[in-house]
């Protein structure tokens, strides 16, 4: 240990927590607490003023306040100056009457028989306030002040016996004690349980005899400044430990882990892992219960501050079930060890949530590229496009010009699975819808050709048969021939009788 000190300076230190051995980084500076670890507030009145008087008016208190060795020593020169001055009265009213000269004259009646000096003075008190009663001194009827005095010292002393021995009884009898045997751990820890993020600690009662009504409560100290830029040192607010569903109330036989959920109403919000190395705060945790042997009420108290919450880290389990009885291993009280938990504060995982997911928006992409297939693989979305009369077979052609401007004109007044042209007629048939069409332009022609996209899609069979049912949409307006049945035969298979003639004539 020394060797590594003397290589890496005071500063540095080997940690065992009984999880890892390893160097930890340079130790922060131990700055002041509020309340110790052993539950004492650090803090000291000072410049009272005339307020001290307030002290002397509640005397009772203000001794079973003190430390024991100043009650001890209270506790011995209360008796002692008390006996002294009472031992004193005694010999001054033997002095007084002048029965010191006559201590061994029998014919000679004192007020104290036997009380010829300040040590005989003495031990006639102490008998007479102790109710020894030897029986060799003794007060005679023939003093009056003495029986005054003999009256006065019994109730000076029954009033002094009850205030100190009191103050002593309840000194020792003081629930503080029983504190002692309340264990809480040496670190807490901030982790999920859950699904939560949570900060936790540890209790445990080392008696048998119970805790009753056992309450805790935690209070989180640290300094802020308001928005009007008031500056408040060691603000106190409360951290939920369950007071609204009642697990603030414990029943306390076995060690139990605390725990505060970090949330929203929580003033460790906005703490995540790295700013918890940059604040400064302590978590004052008070535990309140009736001692069940003495009906008192008792209170244990111990703090963290911000190096002492571990985070990441969850306790260890120290319950165990043996033949006939629950066993607890207080060795594992304090130790932890690590668990995955996230380092960001409840605040930042709150916001990442609350941003719109990416799942939605490619939901419509789909969705989009859904309806783009459908539009492309219906009729009711393909493009009419005009196309030139070069396109025309060559008779046809030829025999517009001749007549001059002739007209093929195509389309249906029903609906079709599929796409024709005027191409795909027999020559008769397209001579006798030229001749039929004479005097009108020839860039009234118009054609529907199918133009798929581009790109490739790939559909199911069950889409295949909706996209094929899809009506065809109705026909450009304008004289057409006559409607052809859809057929899986040639074109003049299916011709009026007419045009089947003069197909035949030609």
């Amino acid at each position: 240990m020394s060797a590594i000190r003397r290589k890496f300076g005071e500063d540095y230190q080997v940690v065992n927590t009984n999880r890892a051995i390893s160097f930890s980084a340079p130790a922060k500076r131990k700055r002041q607490r509020f309340v110790e670890k052993n539950g004492r507030c650090n803090v000291q009145h000072g410049n009272l003023g005339g307020e001290t008087s307030r002290y002397i008016s509640d005397i009772f208190t203000t001794l079973v306040d003190l430390k024991w060795r100043w009650n001890l020593l209270i506790f011995l020169l209360t008796y002692t100056v008390a006996w002294l001055i009472m031992a004193s009265m005694w010999w001054i009213i033997a002095y007084i009457r002048g029965d010191l000269g006559h201590g061994h004259d029998e014919s000679y009646t004192p007020c104290v028989a036997n009380v010829y000096n300040f040590p005989s003075a003495f031990l006639f008190f102490t008998e007479t306030e102790t109710t020894i009663g030897y029986g060799y001194r003794y007060i005679t009827e023939k003093c009056p002040e003495g029986i005054l005095l003999f009256l006065f010292q019994t109730l000076l002393g029954s009033i002094v016996d009850a205030f100190l021995i009191g103050c002593m009884f309840i000194k020792m009898s003081q629930p503080k004690k029983r504190a002692e045997t309340l264990m809480f751990s040496q670190d807490a820890v901030i982790s999920q349980r859950d699904g939560k993020l949570c900060l936790m600690f540890r209790v445990g009662n080392l008696r048998n005899s119970h805790m009753v009504s056992a309450q805790i409560r935690c209070k989180l100290i640290k300094s802020r400044q308001t928005p009007e830029g008031e500056f408040l040192p060691l603000d106190q607010r409360e951290l939920d430990v369950g007071f609204g569903t009642g697990a603030d109330q414990l029943f306390l036989v076995s060690p139990l882990t605390i725990c505060h959920e970090i949330n929203s109403n929580s003033p460790f919000f906005d703490l995540s892992q790295r700013s918890l190395m940059n604040e400064q705060f302590e978590i004052v945790v008070i535990l309140e219960g009736i001692v069940e042997t003495t009906g008192m009420t008792c209170q244990a108290r111990t703090s963290y501050t911000e190096n002492e919450v571990l985070w990441g880290h969850r306790f260890l389990p120290v319950m165990s079930l043996e033949e006939g009885f629950f066993r607890v291993d207080y060795s594992q009280f304090h130790n932890t060890f690590e668990v995955p938990t996230p380092p960001y504060s409840v605040k930042e995982q709150d916001e990442k949530s609350s941003l719109p997911s990416p799942h939605p928006v490619l939901s419509l992409t789909l969705l989009d590229g859904r309806n783009r297939r459908e539009r492309i693989f219906s009729l009711d979305w393909v493009p009419h496009t005009e196309e030139p009369g070069s396109k025309l077979p060559s008779k046809l052609q030829r025999m517009s010009s001749k007549n001059g401007k002739e007209v093929l004109k195509t389309g249906s007044t029903q609906p079709t699975e599929k796409a024709s042209s005027t191409g795909d007629l027999p020559l008769r048939v397209q001579r006798h819808g030229s001749l039929v069409g004479q005097g009108e332009a020839v860039n009234q022609l118009k054609l529907k050709p199918l133009k798929l996209g581009s790109e490739a899609h790939t559909q199911s069979a069950g889409e295949l048969e909706h996209h094929r049912l899809v009506p065809i949409p109705a026909p450009v307006p304008g004289p057409s021939l006559n409607p052809l049945p859809a057929s899986s035969g040639r074109p003049e298979d299916i011709l009026p009788p007419k045009l089947c003639r003069m197909n035949a004539d030609h």
